[in-house]
């Protein structure tokens, strides 16, 4: 009865690494990674300042700041997030209609604050 156990445990681990190293093989041929934007904010202005993608594909927004605690919020899209000096801020999106949304600045950082826009296109 011992001996059934044992082989059976030994099947078992078996079947768990070769399903695993199977899976392993088959992610790593299929694994894409998403397209990254890096946006840099410095004061009054966002680089770049026209974002373009397209609908149902995923993006990573990648932003660094060469001064100042900035802001970053799209209302449109429920967006909005902090930019740190010395700092990378990473937001995955996957945009799911199609449009033009504007983007701001929403910590203040000085008298050309109110310029510190851009826009996303979203196309089919």
């Amino acid at each position: 009865m011992e001996s059934c156990l044992r082989r059976l445990r030994i099947l078992i681990v078996v079947m768990v690494l070769g399903s695993g190293l199977v899976s392993a093989g088959e992610d790593a041929g299929t694994q894409t990674e998403e397209p990254v934007i890096k946006i840099v904010a410095k004061k009054f202005d966002y680089t770049p300042n026209v974002i373009r993608l397209k609908k149902g594909v995923p993006v990573v927004l990648e932003f660094t700041t060469l001064d100042i605690l900035m802001g970053f919020k799209v209302p449109d899209l429920g967006i909005r997030t902090d930019i740190t000096p010395g700092q990378v801020t990473r937001i995955r999106l996957v945009p799911d209609k199609a449009g033009v949304y504007p983007f701001l600045c929403d910590i203040f950082c000085g008298s050309g604050h109110s310029d510190m826009t851009g826009t996303i296109i979203v196309t089919e």
